[in-house]
């Protein structure tokens, strides 16, 4: 039992993932060297678990019966005799989650500053917006956001919602080696380059949809003044004239300030995954190091889920090596970065 970093209020069950696959994934994989699995073998995999362990949680998800494992497995008959399994050779016993709330103190705080799953081996968001099929899916979707909230088509915005369903962006998923099996078992898809060309297929007809709702760029303008100018009329011929030279002067404000601001290093905080990834592409670790020393928590956390496997591993080696970083040092990294983030502005 954990509890939460920000509210200790709220108390943290851990899954444990080993165990929980093993009935989740693995049950019926016939070229698994623990299958096949019985009730008996399972309750004897929980008496080997450390005795200081205060509890084992199993979490499945509801496909696991009948979709991930079917019938013709032996999943059910296997949940069937756990239980008495367990009450008969073992000194477990089950619990709800509020039981152990009520029983159980927190062993300590947790804290996770990125968003987790179970899915994969890395238990993060990559198995849906892990490669750049999936983050220009994802980014388009997004940047239609403004629009659609504009839009009155309840049938528009109800399709807008299913295309955001989470499915889509993991048939997109290109991992290979065991997570690529399991992705290819849920993906009805030939290759994830399909997923990709089909559901951006369906995008591009739904925008034509959201255009003809909600009209775009100089349209949408003319519409606004259109509007505003008949409002000036109601109001008189001078607040008719003192809108427009507003709008005339906030625009030409809006030009200049397009034209002379420079993004700075904390900028990337603002930016998408996406770019992130791209910009820290161009970087290599032992910038990294020292563009992060002593870095703000929020722009570590923003930084670090987007680095790929190897320049993490050079990162950690580096890091735990480095000496002291003189300010000089990440002043001129700092500037390095600032130059190429005019690209993403």
């Amino acid at each position: 039992m954990y509890t939460n970093a920000i509210n200790p209020k709220l108390k943290i069950l851990l899954r444990n993932f080993r165990l929980s696959d093993d009935i989740s994934f693995r049950f019926g994989q016939q070229t698994w060297p623990e299958w096949p699995v019985t009730a008996t073998k399972f309750v004897g995999w929980l008496n080997k678990i450390n005795p200081k362990e205060e509890v084992v949680n199993i979490f499945l998800d509801y496909e696991t019966f009948g979709e991930h494992q079917w019938a013709a497995t032996g999943i059910f008959d296997f949940m069937k005799e756990l239980p008495k399994a367990i009450f008969a050779k073992s000194k477990f016993v089950y619990a709800t989650p509020s039981e152990l709330a009520k029983t159980l103190q927190p062993v300590s705080a947790i804290h996770v500053p990125n968003t987790i799953s179970w899915a994969d081996e890395e238990r993060d968001l990559t198995a849906w917006l892990g490669n750049n099929l999936q983050d220009e899916a994802f980014d388009k979707l997004y940047s239609l956001a403004t629009r659609i909230r504009m839009s009155d088509d309840e049938r528009l915005k109800q399709d807008w919602i299913y295309l955001q369903s989470s499915d889509h962006f993991y048939y997109m998923c290109t991992k290979w080696f065991s997570d690529g099996d399991v992705h290819r078992y849920f993906n009805h898809y030939p290759s994830p380059y399909e997923a990709y060309i089909n559901y951006m297929n369906v995008l591009a007809d739904f925008v034509i949809r959201l255009n003809a709702s909600v009209p775009e760029g100089k349209e949408m303008m003319n519409e606004f003044i259109e509007n505003a100018t008949q409002f000036g009329k109601d109001l008189g011929k001078l607040a008719s004239s003192r809108l427009k030279s507003v709008a005339n002067d906030v625009y030409e404000a809006v030009q200049r300030s397009e034209e002379t601001i420079k993004p700075v290093f904390d900028d990337i905080k603002k930016l998408k995954d996406a770019k992130v990834k791209q910009l820290v592409k161009e970087l290599d670790a032992q910038q990294l190091v020292i563009l992060l020393k002593d870095a703000e928590t929020e722009l570590v956390d923003k930084i670090m889920p987007n680095l790929s496997k190897i320049t993490r591993k050079k990162y950690d080696e580096i890091a735990e090596n480095i000496g002291k970083v003189s300010k000089a040092e990440v002043k001129k990294v700092r500037s390095q970065i600032e130059n190429q983030l005019k690209k993403f502005f």
